[in-house]
């Protein structure tokens, strides 16, 4: 199986393949602690390492490992580093873990994490699997982040409050304040702001989709038609 180059493994994690706006996989973590920048960063990066990790390490073993226990074999191996994490963030980030919860070891089972294994890093070599797999992470993290920077923003009128439970006491002035006054907007922090500011995003998306593919076909040339001239010749005896 020919290996795809590292262009279009960024482009197919962050944009055409992108697993939180394409392929609509892992969205209940997507959905559930996206109610600020900082939540959803802290998911996102979690998730961004266990699918990087568990990419490669499914490559490197998946000459030995029988088909008969695969799948569990790769659980096995997602369940293992995610208790890793988790026990990094218990450590260095732990009232940021204590927020988010039962979300922190359930990234075993999402499905992005487990489809990619199975169905990419099983079939190519290490280096490829973990090219996948970050591109794959950064794109689900980056629309965690967006998606809790809008919710955040719409909700509170503020943006990156609370970062130094993510990055320590460097990050405790790196709230913005747009509106001082601000009333907030409950909706937007609440489960259906976050359906509502989901599919805004893959709207958005599908447009921008579109109109890249509108100016593609008006940038090719037209082929020109050539009508030929087919002439029959009798000969009457």
């Amino acid at each position: 199986m020919s290996n795809p180059s590292f262009g279009e493994l960024s482009i197919n994690g962050l944009w055409k393949n992108n697993p939180a706006l394409v392929q609509l996989l892992g969205l209940c973590p997507l959905l559930g602690v996206s109610n600020s920048a900082v939540n959803a960063l802290g998911l996102g990066l979690a998730t961004a390492m266990v699918l990087l990790c568990s990419n490669i390490a499914v490559s490197l073993v998946r000459g030995v490992v029988n088909t008969a226990v695969r799948l569990p074999a790769f659980v096995m191996i997602i369940a293992a580093l995610t208790t890793c994490i988790e026990l990094l963030m218990q450590a260095y980030t732990y009232e940021l873990y204590q927020i988010l919860g039962i979300f922190i070891p359930l990234i075993t089972t999402n499905c992005v994490i487990l489809g990619r294994a199975d169905g990419f890093a099983a079939k190519h070599n290490p280096l490829v699997a973990g090219l996948d797999g970050l591109m794959m992470g950064m794109g689900f993290a980056l629309v965690l982040l967006v998606l809790g920077g809008a919710r955040e923003l719409i909700g509170t009128g503020a943006l990156f409050a609370n970062m130094q439970l993510l990055f320590g006491p460097v990050a405790a002035d790196w709230q913005i304040t747009l509106v001082s006054d601000y009333k907030g907007f409950l909706l937007a922090i609440l489960p259906p702001g976050a359906f509502i500011v989901l599919g805004l995003l893959i709207a958005l998306k599908n447009r921008i989709d579109e109109r890249l593919a509108e100016r593609a076909r008006a940038s090719q040339p037209d082929m020109p038609t050539q009508s030929r001239r087919v002439r029959v010749t009798g000969v009457i005896e």
